[in-house]
């Protein structure tokens, strides 16, 4: 068993335990979610090819282009609609937290390293990938009030949210495909089940 596989255990009882903690106390597990989200990056960064320059290179020009276009979605409302974000998701900096960065490079990069082996082009594999982030964006969507983490005029995304994730995700997936699809298809599924665990169990007992 190498080192990391303890790491990565460690996080699967972190996200079982926590979904079930969200489900009786929210309250007392809410201000533990921006810790999670940098140790699941953490732990998914170790499973990656991190010595391949280009690899890291491309994972953050993804948080980036995430992060640009979350603060462009903030300010005006184009990207996904008009949305404000809690304070669940930790420190801000123009109005999005910096932890959203990160989970657009967790769930474009696992998407990627999943969709390539099925994917005959960069084309497919970049809209392969933007739906099954798409997808998760979904589950998340319905709980995104209830917790906290943003809140959309009106209450609830509509058709401009999930059309703003599938161009975002299907640009960063397209641009980054060549290095991203190098990535660990273990961690990936562990990272993209997690979160379809997390929210899933979230949303069927509340």
């Amino acid at each position: 068993m190498k080192y990391r596989d303890y790491f990565m255990y460690l996080l699967i009882l972190m996200y079982l335990t926590g979904a079930v903690g969200f489900v009786l106390h929210p309250g007392f597990f809410l201000p533990f979610t921006p810790s999670t989200l940098v140790y699941t990056g953490f732990v998914f960064i170790l499973y990656q090819p991190i010595r391949d320059s280009a690899y890291l290179i491309w994972f953050s020009a993804v948080a980036l282009m995430g992060f640009v276009a979350e603060v462009a979605g903030v300010a005006t409302g184009y990207v996904f609609g008009n949305y404000t974000y809690g304070d669940t998701l930790g420190y801000k900096l123009l109005g999005v937290p910096l932890t959203i960065s990160l989970n657009w490079t967790l769930l474009i990069g696992s998407a990627v390293s999943l969709a390539s082996p099925f994917a005959r082009g960069r084309w497919q594999l970049a809209l392969a990938a933007s739906i099954i982030v798409t997808l998760i964006d979904v589950l998340i969507e319905r709980l995104a009030p209830k917790l906290e983490f943003w809140i959309f005029e009106g209450g609830t995304a509509g058709w401009h949210n999930y059309a703003g994730w599938m161009i975002v995700s299907f640009a960063g997936a397209y641009i980054a495909a060549p290095a991203l699809r190098e990535g660990h298809r273990g961690a990936s599924w562990a990272i993209l089940i997690l979160q379809v665990y997390f929210f899933g169990l979230i949303y069927i007992l509340t």
